[in-house]
């Protein structure tokens, strides 16, 4: 349990600074969206197997896997990264330091808690530490938007029955994820017989048809069963030209909520929408892209326990109590199967999501301590 650093764990962390800014920066411009982490992937099993690793692979849903003393464990403790990420590129984008920052799309979701999960697997191979438990570390696929945590889904297949906790280094240093956000994502297609705006006046038109259907989602009452749920239409598209009744339209649309009910009552709600439509003879496709669950059966001693335990790491190295929040993230997955979890990061910085992302460079010394503390208290002192 102890997080307290050895004399040679304070000289790892002290002399690997740069040596950790300089890997952020190489995995910076490797292109890794979404289902397309074939090259983070592959430079992130070669750099394990560089610093001694053996037995890492990657598995089908593009999971880098370092399995470390795990062959006679019954139970694993798991940390890992995401290397996926919002951005469509598949060509490199530049990191640049700028003002004691450090901007590069992707570099702080979740490319800076990658490079500190290799940076502190390479301080337990170089050291030889024997675990409580096997630990995993994994430099996951899948987490970002349609992903639909793919990477950490395919673990607690592969592991299942052997996790006794998951750790998701994602985010910042400000906070800790404790509860999970559930959703569901949808592509919905509208068809029409559309035809010329003149000559076929009257005919259906798809997108007046799914303006209709959207508008009723913005009708709909939130349920009130405690915490928080919202919906989203998050693109719009169809038709052919201005003098075109359209004959199919498009939207993608999700509902979130952090409460289970909730998540079930938005599903009504859904149904009933959809379904008044159609008895209106309207030609509705549905597409899931993608579902996320909601809390389970989770131990309440021990996941308060865990996440004590890393928020009082969080709280000693950057001098803050991290606020605690639910989330949408890959401890989904292992929290809606009764497995304790937590999300937090190793960096501070701000415009995730945006092309002006940037990390806080300094950040990265704390960050490295929180990462490197987290991990070992996996391991026997």
């Amino acid at each position: 349990m102890s997080y307290i650093f050895t004399p040679d764990a304070e000289q790892y962390l002290s002399e690997h600074e740069q040596e950790l800014l300089s890997l952020l920066e190489t995995l910076c411009k490797i292109p890794a969206p979404s289902n397309h982490e074939e090259l983070r992937a592959a430079f992130c099993k070669q750099w394990l197997e560089a610093q001694g690793a053996s037995g890492v692979y990657i598995d089908e849903a593009l999971n880098v896997v370092f399995p470390y003393c795990c062959e006679n464990s019954k139970q694993i403790d798991v940390f890992m990264a995401h290397t996926d990420t919002v951005f469509p590129d598949l060509t490199p984008m530049e990191p640049k330091r700028e003002n004691g920052r450090l901007c590069c799309p992707g570099v702080g979701d979740d490319t800076a808690n990658l490079a500190v999960l290799l940076m502190c697997a390479k301080y337990v191979l170089s050291r030889g530490l024997t675990p409580k438990n096997g630990i995993l570390f994994v430099a996951n696929s899948g987490e970002e938007g349609l992903g639909n945590l793919k990477g950490v889904r395919r673990i607690m297949q592969d592991f299942a029955g052997r996790v006794s906790s998951l750790v998701s280094f994602d985010g910042g240093l400000d906070s800790i994820v404790t509860t999970p956000v559930g959703s569901t994502r949808y592509r919905i297609v509208v068809k029409t017989e559309g035809g010329h705006s003149y000559a076929a006046f009257g005919n259906k038109n798809a997108i007046a048809c799914l303006s209709s259907i959207i508008h009723d989602f913005y009708a709909q009452p939130i349920p009130q069963n405690g915490g928080r749920t919202t919906y989203n239409v998050g693109l719009i598209s169809g038709g052919t030209s201005v003098n075109t009744i359209a004959q199919s339209a498009e939207c993608l649309y999700e509902y979130r909520s952090d409460v289970r009910a909730s998540i079930e009552t938005m599903k009504e709600q859904f149904d009933a929408i959809i379904s008044k439509h159609r008895e209106h003879g309207i030609q509705i496709e549905l597409e899931v892209l993608g579902e996320r669950p909601c809390m389970g059966d989770v131990d309440h001693n021990a996941h308060e326990t865990m996440i004590a335990r890393f928020s009082a790491i969080l709280e000693r190295e950057t001098g803050h109590v991290p606020t605690r929040h639910s989330g949408s993230t890959d401890c989904n997955i292992p929290l809606s199967l009764g497995i304790p979890a937590v999300c937090f990061g190793c960096y501070d910085g701000d415009g995730a999501h945006t092309r002006e992302e940037y990390i806080e460079i300094a950040s990265l010394v704390p960050g490295f301590r929180v990462g490197l503390a987290s991990i070992l208290t996996a391991f026997k002192v």
